[in-house]
């Protein structure tokens, strides 16, 4: 299938275009065991902040605790039995990922605020009215449905429309550029036939006046 048959007549796949790491194999399936046990682990957490009432901080803070415990009790018991403590990881962030992940929160900040400062001061029309409805859609969204449901959403929305659509790209670009191009030709068809005898018949009157 040729560029010009693909959605914004776009050059690379879809892999290619969302970074082709392991973020994109994982979105795509390419790695389908992790792909399904991150789906069942957000379900498993959704499932259970709805039904037992607990908030993201209450969770998190029970769960620390209950682990704290188990290692505390655990190596005080093992330093009396004489038995090996608890098999922990090296707990240890180097210096590189730390720079690494400064520098990317640094550069997303910068973006952030360079873009926050040319719509305050009215550089980019279009740039503020993007935005102002994306907040304005955030908005709407916001008031239908929760935080924790929304975000699960959102992740199971990207989990499988991406892989639904590569499976079966050919027939869904073959289709939307199908309606595309009907639309099209309707605005043609509408601009002839009415707006341009509007144009035509407001000129006319001008000149009349």
């Amino acid at each position: 299938m040729g560029s010009s048959d693909r959605l914004f007549n776009r050059q690379r796949t879809l892999h290619e275009i969302l970074g082709g790491g392991q973020v994109a194999d994982l979105i795509l399936w390419r790695r389908k065991n992790q792909t399904m046990g991150i789906l069942l682990v957000t379900l498993a957490v959704w499932v259970v902040f709805e039904r037992s009432g607990y908030t993201l901080l209450s969770l998190v803070s029970n769960v620390f605790l209950l682990l704290i415990v188990i290692l505390f009790l655990w190596a005080k018991s093992a330093a009396i039995l004489n038995r090996p403590a608890p098999p922990l990881p090296q707990l240890h962030l180097s210096e590189e990922i730390a720079n690494e992940v400064t520098a990317f929160i640094r550069t997303r900040v910068n973006d952030l605020l360079s873009v926050s400062q040319d719509i305050a001061l009215g550089k980019d029309s279009k740039l503020f009215l993007k935005v102002a409805a994306y907040l304005w859609l955030i908005s709407i969204i916001g008031g239908l449905t929760d935080f924790l449901t929304l975000a699960y959403t959102s992740l199971f929305i990207v989990l499988t429309v991406p892989a639904i659509y590569e499976r079966y790209e050919e027939y869904i670009d073959m289709y939307i550029l199908k309606g595309y191009r009907k639309l099209c030709f309707l605005h043609v068809k509408i601009n002839e036939k009415y707006v341009r005898r509007v144009h035509n018949w407001i000129l006319e009157k001008k000149k009349l006046s």
